[in-house]
């Protein structure tokens, strides 16, 4: 592949995929809003741009097979923030990519897009949108917007629902929500290795035992999770207080995004094991 463009390479998730992705491509374009991302890898170079801005998204991805696009607002926040970022931001990633040519954009959605069904039900990729937050929201705006520019386009998208991404599991939710930091180089490789896509919406999660999601679907990727939240359960379940059933919180897909004041850090509200 001749240049891939990473979004969101400042951040925890975009800054693990830079090496991976340095190494599928013979050019790596890196981007956020961070002066600089330290040390670059070989073909990697950097670029300070602002998703909301459409011109600069569209000389970013000049020459561009693909783009993976993980920069956004990582939290529920006033709607006005996640507006600009998340979802303007989202419109200028695919018009930038139908602008110049793109075949693909691999997106990382979020299991807030469905946060409020419930975890017993064991939902599959085809369920409805139900967002949780207007984090959420901005993630179902983004994945309709793929769905349309494939339609209409024809820009292939892969939309990851990410449930959630830590280098360990550290709270009773992840024994089923977990996507180790290996599992998702390994998605996001499979999303821009498989031949054909077309507009596929995916969960990112691990092969957890207590997952709480249908992936059978990202199958076609040849996704093959290695990694179980099963090994932490012993600990964290000692570690931590019982979920309570008439909690949303606790019986959501979206965990504490589905109790959190709308506007408000659902991040800062997840439970952490006793010290």
């Amino acid at each position: 592949m001749n240049r891939i463009v990473l979004t969101g390479a400042a951040g925890n998730l975009g800054g693990y995929l830079r090496r991976s992705l340095a190494d599928m491509a013979d050019s790596l374009v890196s981007t956020d809003l961070a002066d600089d991302i330290g040390t670059l890898y070989p073909g990697e170079s950097y670029v300070k741009a602002d998703l909301a801005d459409l011109a600069a998204m569209v000389s970013l991805l000049k020459g561009a097979d693909m783009v993976v696009h993980f920069g956004a607002i990582g939290d529920e926040a006033p709607f006005d923030a996640i507006l600009s970022a998340n979802m303007i931001g989202a419109y200028n990633i695919w018009e930038a990519a139908h602008q110049n040519g793109v075949r693909r954009v691999v997106y990382a959605s979020s299991i807030h897009a469905v946060g409020m069904h419930p975890k017993n039900d064991f939902i599959g990729t085809d369920v409805a949108h139900r967002p949780d937050t207007f984090y959420g929201l901005a993630k179902c705006f983004a994945e309709d917007l793929a769905s349309l520019y494939w339609e209409r386009r024809g820009i292939e998208s892969v939309c990851m629902r990410i449930l959630s991404c830590t280098p360990k599991v550290n709270n009773a939710r992840a024994l089923g929500s977990w996507l180790s930091y290996d599992d998702l180089a390994q998605l996001v490789e499979r999303s821009i290795d498989t031949p054909v896509t077309g507009f596929s919406i995916v969960y990112g999660v691990s092969n957890n035992d207590r997952a709480t999601v249908d992936n059978s679907g990202a199958t076609f990727l040849g996704y093959r999770p290695r990694d179980n939240a099963e090994e932490f359960a012993s600990k964290i379940l000692a570690d931590s207080d019982p979920m309570d059933p008439q909690n949303l919180g606790d019986m959501c897909q979206g965990g504490p995004f589905a109790v959190v004041p709308l506007g408000e850090s659902g991040v800062a509200m997840l439970k952490k094991p006793k010290e």
